[in-house]
């Protein structure tokens, strides 16, 4: 299968299609962070850790120990993912236009990329167009265009119905604003 380098260049990107986008990845995003965490904490309190924290501080001399509250820091989980979906969001936006206005300076950013062609279909490439030259008769003078033929109008049919007879033409009118009789 031929393959042929075709270089693309990355000119705008559209800051709603990337608002969309960024919101629906960051949404699963802090999805998955909330339940990794519930993951975690399920998994830190069958393992017994929140006693063995307590015991020690009770152990080192604090007083009232150290108590772990899952639903608390479930609370706070959800928080700072709901925070954080909204800050990446409005980041990535915000890129998204910062990128447009340095695109504009700069032209924008030049890939190369591989294209396959088809088995039966040709690469693509440049296609070259048949183009009338006229000659030039003297050195610095400009080509005239080339000339087609003149068009000749189709022919008009000159069929009258018989027994119909034109007005006589009275002063003031010429064949052009007489009414039509039919």
């Amino acid at each position: 299968m031929p393959v042929q380098r075709v270089r693309r260049v990355i000119r705008k990107i559209d800051p709603w299609t990337v608002l969309k986008i960024s919101l629906v990845f960051n949404a699963v995003m802090a999805v998955v962070t909330v339940l990794g965490t519930v993951v975690f904490w399920s998994v830190f309190v069958n393992a017994g850790i929140p006693e063995r924290i307590n015991e020690l501080a009770l152990t080192i001399g604090i007083e009232n120990g150290i108590t772990l509250e899952g639903p608390v820091y479930f609370r706070i989980v959800v928080l700072l993912a709901a925070v954080g979906m909204i800050a990446m969001t409005g980041l990535f936006t915000l890129a998204a236009v910062v990128y447009n206005l340095i695109s504009d300076l700069v032209g924008g950013v030049e890939m190369v990329v591989l294209e396959e062609s088809g088995p039966g279909a040709p690469a693509k490439g440049r296609v070259a167009l048949p183009v009338t030259v006229a000659p030039v008769h003297e050195r610095d003078a400009l080509r005239p265009l080339p000339t087609a033929p003149p068009r000749t109008p189709p022919p008009v049919p000159e069929s009258k119905p018989a027994n119909v007879t034109p007005p006589p033409a009275t002063e003031g009118t010429s064949e052009a604003t007489r009414p039509l009789q039919g």
